[in-house]
């Protein structure tokens, strides 16, 4: 993950939360390890929780083998190069706003999954998939807080808002416009968030 402000740091909690292992997220400084300098601190909970095998140096050092790249962090960062040493079928995720990490055309000659944060390429990942729902959700159940368990929840009504014959690599995540994916976000956060009063 490149990217270790509050994106990145909630990307990762969200991750963890939903199983993922292994999270080695990089800021400018290089890779954020549990001992990092002092003079290198970033949020402490990416201190604690990623990293677990202290892997050290630049972002463009962790791209040999790693099956997903989640770009959080400014354009341009990443070339060919790295996308091609990734694992085979790789998935990438470069989502910085207007220029992400890489051209999405570069990065779909090697990987098998390309998502940006922009409408004209395709799998947006776009917060407005997420927000109308999450917020109807949380009023309807009456809710004080936003959880973890909450936030997943919506994450999952929204990748099943593509059902199994829509799904390919470049449709992993419903449009923007789908109408469905709202009220089925609210369902899902209101369930969730009613089931932790």
């Amino acid at each position: 993950m490149s990217g270790a402000g509050a994106a990145g740091t909630a990307i990762a909690q969200l991750l963890k939360a939903s199983g993922a292992t292994d999270i080695v997220a990089y800021d400018s400084r290089g890779a954020i390890y549990a001992d990092r300098p002092a003079s290198e601190r970033t949020s402490q909970w990416m201190l604690e929780n990623t990293n677990p095998r202290r892997v050290t140096g630049a972002l463009t050092d962790g791209f040999a083998g790693a099956d997903v790249f989640i770009g959080v962090s400014a354009p341009n960062l990443i070339t060919e190069k790295e996308i091609g040493a990734m694992a085979p079928n790789a998935i990438v995720f470069a989502l910085a706003n207007p220029d992400p990490e890489i051209d999405p055309v570069l990065a779909s000659k090697h990987a098998m999954i390309v998502a940006t944060g922009r409408s004209d390429y395709a799998n947006q990942i776009n917060n407005v998939l997420a927000f109308p729902g999450i917020f109807r959700g949380l009023l309807d159940a009456g809710a004080t807080e936003i959880t973890e368990h909450v936030l997943v929840a919506a994450a999952s009504a929204i990748a099943g808002c593509v059902s199994s014959t829509q799904l390919n690599s470049s449709f992993i995540v419903p449009s923007v416009f789908d109408p469905q994916v709202a009220p089925a976000v609210a369902s899902a956060v209101q369930a969730a968030a009613g089931f932790e009063r």
